[in-house]
């Protein structure tokens, strides 16, 4: 069962972009405002960004203002988030969830920005 399954991370250089996937189970998305949080090692999972079940209402972190872009995909239970001068300070796992969160994470897809 797919649950959430979080891909597109990678190793990118400080100034390129990577476009993050978030597939999930209906059940688990439809209806739900939904979000994006990472985490580095040692230090607790913090939010990133967040957007409406309409979409058409998106929140994000500060440090990420102008740089990152939440969308989704209602017919496909997929969520998104293109992110745009990436700096190494965005390097983490990422994850999606609902919003605010339930207890149940995915596996989260690795981002890495060289400097």
């Amino acid at each position: 069962q797919v649950q959430l399954v979080e891909s597109g991370g990678g190793l990118v250089q400080a100034g390129g972009s990577l476009k993050l996937s978030c597939a999930a189970s209906e059940h688990f998305f439809s209806g739900y405002d939904m979000a994006w949080f990472r985490q580095t090692p040692g230090k607790e999972r913090e939010f990133v960004a967040a957007i409406s079940w309409s979409g058409r209402t998106t929140y994000y972190v500060d440090s990420v203002k102008g740089r990152f872009t939440a969308s989704r995909d209602n017919a496909k239970n997929t969520l998104y988030l293109q992110m745009n001068s990436l700096q190494p300070e965005d390097s983490a796992v990422y994850y999606c969830n609902t919003d605010p969160p339930k207890n149940l994470w995915g596996q989260g897809t690795q981002v890495t920005v060289s400097s």
